[in-house]
């Protein structure tokens, strides 16, 4: 069991969509203008930030905000559809990247860094870490950062996650190679998936105040979150609550 908390009672395990559907191809996302990747991220040789092990669950300043989070991407249906609901609104999320998705789709990431989101390690393959040794673990999280840098060189790449929550010995992993592990307070169980409806219900009565929030934008038809998120934004906005990353420290 994650030390992340849920205040959904069906959805307390923070459990991903074991896999995803088909893969749907799309055009290649450019960056428009000539603009270059490098100057939307730092360079390769930057220090990576200290980072802790405890499993950061909060925003940066609390209060009646919230963070975003998107896991099992890039998707190249939904993810496209997401950031542009993100940039409308104005809005900027983490994206927790699935390493095979990067490498077939690394235009997905270019485009999620040029949006001004902060990217979070997903380790692969989607497995479960819980009984992995910590060489595995680390052979496994250099992957997926391999990957992401290959398809966005320099990235600051600030948090991990593991999938399904489920840990093991993970975090001192991740800490080591300069990720905070990056649990949630509300997860509301988008894989299922339930009607638009339903999704935008489970934000507005879960969410407390410095809640970072699971979402999923790949590892099936994510159309419905991506609804959810176009309405919820301005509706919590009227309402007082404001959207920023989590904290970098536990």
């Amino acid at each position: 069991m994650t030390t992340s908390k849920s205040t959904d009672a069906t959805s307390a395990d923070g459990r991903c969509a074991r896999r995803p559907g088909p893969a749907r191809r799309v055009a290649p996302l450019l960056l428009s203008g000539g603009l270059r990747l490098n100057a939307l991220v730092t360079t390769g040789t930057a220090r990576a930030e200290q980072a802790g092990t405890g499993i950061v669950d909060s925003t940066r300043h609390g209060g009646r905000t919230l963070a975003l989070t998107f896991d099992d991407g890039p998707n190249p249906t939904d993810t496209p559809q997401l950031l542009k609901v993100l940039r409308k609104h104005h809005v900027k999320a983490v994206f927790c990247l699935w390493g095979d998705h990067v490498r077939e789709h690394p235009e997905l990431v270019r485009a999620i860094v040029a949006g001004g989101h902060t990217l979070c390690n997903h380790t692969m393959r989607h497995e479960d870490l819980a009984s992995w040794t910590p060489e595995r673990i680390r052979a496994d999280l250099a992957a997926a950062n391999a990957e992401i840098h290959r398809a966005a060189p320099g990235v600051r790449i600030p948090y991990f996650r593991a999938p399904y929550g489920s840990w093991g010995q993970s975090p001192e992993v991740a800490s080591g190679l300069g990720m905070q592990p990056l649990g949630w307070r509300l997860a509301i169980g988008d894989w299922e998936p339930p009607g638009t409806d339903e999704l935008v219900r489970r934000i507005k009565e879960g969410i407390t105040p410095g809640s970072v929030v699971l979402l999923h934008d790949g590892g099936g038809d994510r159309s419905r979150t991506v609804a959810a998120v176009d309405r919820i934004v301005p509706e919590l906005r009227a309402q007082g609550w404001r959207f920023e990353r989590p904290a970098r420290r536990a």
